[in-house]
């Protein structure tokens, strides 16, 4: 399957829990755009998306989920799109340089 094939599963899974999302496919991987913050990469054999900011590395965090399962890696990104709209500024990184 391409990026592009895997970004779509990933779509049509998040469909499931009334999440609207976007596909752009470009340079050899595709992106499902969520949420503001949450976007999902798609490549190869996996999907991984930011989970948030470890202040003492100052540096973000990511999850990760393998691209054979589309439906789990929906309920768990679902859940991090939960959370991001019911804490819509607690993690947004403005000035990640400083």
């Amino acid at each position: 399957m391409t990026p592009l094939d895997v970004a779509e599963e990933l779509r049509k899974a998040l469909k499931q829990y009334g999440i609207a999302a976007d596909v752009h496919d470009g340079y050899g991987l595709a992106l499902v755009s969520v949420w503001v913050g949450l976007v999902v990469w798609c490549k190869d054999d996996r999907y991984w998306w930011r989970t948030g900011w470890d202040q003492h590395r100052r540096r973000f965090t990511y999850a990760w989920h393998p691209a054979i399962d589309p439906a789990r890696a929906a309920r768990r990104v679902a859940f991090r799109y939960a959370h991001l709209r019911k804490n819509p500024s607690s993690e947004v990184v403005t000035d990640s340089a400083s």
